[in-house]
Formats: C-alpha cells, structure tokens, sequence
C-alpha cells in the first residue's frame, strides 16, 4: 500500500503552469506531464494526456503493466487529435510518467523527460531515461557532463506525447519494500537541484516526515534556486 501526495508550482519565470498531475489512490495510479506548445496549448497537452491515462486505466477491466502502455498511447492519441482539431493548439504535446501500483512493485511508463526516481536504503536512483538528445546523442558521442549542460541542443526532446505515432515509451517494473519513496516530477525540479540535495530532502520523509513537507521542501530548492520553470512532484511511500 502507498501513501502520497502531489504538488505543482508556476515557478519564479514563467507566468502560467504547463504542467499538471494526478493521484489516484483507489486504483493506485499517479501520473504527472509537462506541456509545450505556443500560447496555452502545453496547459491543454498535460490536461489531456492525464486524463486519458486515468479515464483509460480506470475503465479497464485488466490491471498490469499492459493497461499502463496503452494508456499512455491512448494519451499521445487524444493530444494528436486534439491538435488536429484546432489549429491554435498545433503543435502542442507534453512529457508523461504514470505509475500503477501492482502488489509489492511499481509499473512505470514514461516519455519524454520528466522523471521517476526511488528512494531505498542505498540512496536515490533515477528509474527512467530520458528521452533527450542530451541522453540519446550527447553522451554517446562522449561529450562530457560540463559540454552537455551548456549544448544548444540541451533542452530537445526525442519524444514527446502529441509528436509521432508510433510512441516510443519506456517502462520499467520496480519491486517495493516498507519505508521506500517514489518520487516523480518535472524538469523544473530535476532541472535545477542536484540530486544530493533531492535526496537530503526526501530523507525525512524515508523517516517519517509528512510527505506534503518533503514536497514543499523540494519545490522551494526549485525556487531558490531560480525556479526557471513549472515544478512539479508527486511523491509516493510504500506503508505495508
């Protein structure tokens, strides 16, 4: 069983909030994006995409880690055709991590660049990859971490929800214990705070501490240090 909360903040730039996030704790679903697109179209991408994702996975009669995929697919559908059917939001389409739970572990599927990473006794660790030219191109080609963090090419995505069909989507099975933390969120936080401190931060909530804390502890290291984009985070703790 998980216990969780969610949070989202527009930042310290930005004037709007492009990213949107849903809990779901009856079916044990948690999904979070992160739109783009001219105008407000990244708002309506987000908003789409989640709630293709819970309305699919709620309608199902199957529950496993299949049901979470095509979710996912469904969501880069409905954005597509959302696109398709009103020119103002041409071009659109968002990032996307949802996490089922199944018994003692986690389904995780995501696309794009917004993340899921586990807290357990051995320290935080990123479970997804990033579908980036940074991640896909850049280390590959061996550049180095200092050359990649200054690339013109550092913010491309490689996939996104809304960009192409076929989707190309990552999953992952992460197996649970007592006290573990699952955090996902936006590149507004894993962006700007070194993972050090993500991880000083989640500690008191791996000891006990209120998850809402933990959450508004993380969205103010975005902000303080510089919160150049919409934050978001949705933080998960296996109780039993």
């Amino acid at each position: 069983m998980l216990e969780a909360f969610s949070l989202s903040d527009m930042g310290c730039v930005r004037t709007n909030n492009e990213d949107y996030c849903f809990i779901d704790a009856e079916r044990g679903l948690y999904v979070l994006a992160d739109g783009m697109g001219g105008a407000k179209a990244g708002e309506h991408a987000s908003r789409i995409a989640v709630e293709a994702v819970a309305e699919t996975v709620r309608l199902s009669p199957q529950r496993d880690s299949q049901v979470l995929i095509r979710a996912v697919e469904e969501a880069n559908r409905r954005v597509i055709e959302a696109a398709r059917d009103n020119p103002s939001l041409e071009g659109m389409g968002t990032t996307l991590v949802a996490a089922l739970e199944l018994d003692e572990e986690l389904a995780i599927a995501s696309v794009g660049d917004s993340r899921a990473y586990l807290l357990d006794t051995s320290g935080l660790h990123a479970i997804t990859d990033d579908q980036t030219w940074v991640n896909e191109v850049g280390r590959p080609l061996g550049l180095d971490e200092e050359a990649l963090r200054h690339h013109p090419m550092r913010h491309v995505l490689t996939m996104a929800i809304g960009a192409s069909a076929p989707l190309t989507i990552n999953h992952y099975r992460v197996p649970l214990a007592t006290g573990n933390l699952v955090l996902i969120c936006s590149d507004g936080l894993h962006g700007v705070v070194e993972a050090t401190q993500m991880e000083q931060i989640l500690d008191g909530g791996r000891s006990g501490a209120p998850l809402e804390e933990s959450c508004r502890n993380l969205i103010e290291a975005a902000k303080q240090a510089g919160g150049p984009d919409n934050v978001t985070v949705v933080l998960m703790r296996k109780i039993g």
